[in-house]
């Protein structure tokens, strides 16, 4: 399977035929009738399966199974408390972070301009004989 790229030498008035279309977009064949029963059947066979051992469970461990389940979501909202009580302390922290650094700005600022007011002189003032009327 090649690709032909950029002019076509066209020899005799005729062309070369088209490639065949690839193979990437030809339909699939469907499998046969009594393979999509039997995988039909198994995935069922498989489900039904698990759903009995899911209920012997019970009986082939000794756990209750309503207090694991009331822990597991203990757990789960006491987890996420935590993490909701973390990411409040983080943004608390990047606040105070803020406030830190626009107080330290500001500080610097002030002394800049507090700086040129006493360093820097004042332009002369004009007189009063070089004032028309």
């Amino acid at each position: 399977m090649s690709r032909r790229r950029g002019l076509q030498v066209v020899r005799g008035g005729r062309s070369q035929p088209p490639d065949p279309p690839r193979a990437v977009f030809r339909k699939r064949r469907r499998p046969p009738r009594p393979r999509r029963i039997l995988e039909a059947m198994l995935l069922m066979a498989a489900g039904v399966g698990l759903l009995v051992l899911l209920l012997q469970l019970p009986e082939l461990i000794d756990l209750d199974s309503l207090l694991l389940i009331s822990t597991a979501i203990g757990h789960l909202i006491g987890g996420l408390s935590q993490l909701l009580m973390g990411v409040l302390q983080l943004l608390a922290v990047l606040v105070l972070v803020a406030l830190a650094l626009s107080a330290l700005l500001l500080l610097v600022a002030g002394l800049v301009r507090l700086v040129r007011a006493l360093l820097v002189a004042e332009p002369p003032k004009p007189s009063k004989g070089n004032l028309r009327r």
